[in-house]
């Protein structure tokens, strides 16, 4: 019976993952927003009510993508600083892993982007595994900070871990939504989104610095 149960649990989840493998793939097409429940149900070639068992509607398949993003998200910023003792060194990398993810994963850096617009009432109302999940990545910049901070390589006067946390994401999500959707405006101010990228982290790493 358990070999059973696990089989039947197994092919869920399967079934499950190709459901989110057809939404992100159509998303990719045209923008989460613009896809629907019949758009996806064909990429994944199965019928509208084996569908709606697996999703109730259009938001609770976002909710699982914003899952699935989170979780890619973290994995790749622990992968990355996996060994790397120096917090400044540490917040650096989850950086770069930040712009990788975005320009690797368009269709989840999106649907990260609606995430992180929605008010935190809703968000512990209806997407508590997001909340969740965000503040892992949250918790990972927060313990590089204060190991900074610890090991010299951040200045002792940065500022409140959890506030400084929250200006260096928003700072870096909003230089690559610019480079995202700003390529003619970049190139009209006499640069691009690589050039942007190196300048954004170079700023945040010479203001975490220690004090000359």
């Amino acid at each position: 019976m358990n070999e059973l149960t696990d089989r039947r649990r197994e092919e869920k989840d399967r079934r499950r993952n190709e459901i989110l493998d057809a939404a992100a793939a159509a998303a990719a097409d045209g923008g989460f927003d613009a896809i629907t429940m019949d758009h996806v149900a064909r990429r994944a070639r199965l019928s509208r009510a084996l569908l709606y068992v697996y999703f109730e509607d259009k938001t609770a398949l976002y909710v699982a993508l914003c899952e699935r993003a989170l979780e890619l998200l973290n994995e790749r910023f622990v992968t990355a600083i996996q060994g790397v003792a120096n917090g400044r060194e540490r917040l650096a990398i989850m950086g770069r892993a930040y712009v990788a993810f975005a320009r690797e994963e368009p269709v989840y850096f999106e649907v990260l982007a609606h995430f992180e617009a929605r008010n935190t009432q809703d968000l512990e109302e209806h997407m508590p595994r997001c909340l969740e999940l965000g503040d892992r990545c949250h918790n990972l910049i927060t313990t590089a900070i204060r190991d900074g901070i610890a090991d010299g390589s951040i200045r002792g006067d940065v500022g409140l871990t959890d506030a400084v946390g929250v200006v260096l994401w928003g700072f870096m999500h909003g230089v690559i939504q610019i480079a995202v959707t700003k390529a003619g405006l970049l190139e009209h101010r006499n640069t691009n989104a690589e050039q942007l990228y190196d300048q954004a982290l170079a700023l945040v790493l010479h203001g975490l610095g220690p004090a000359a």
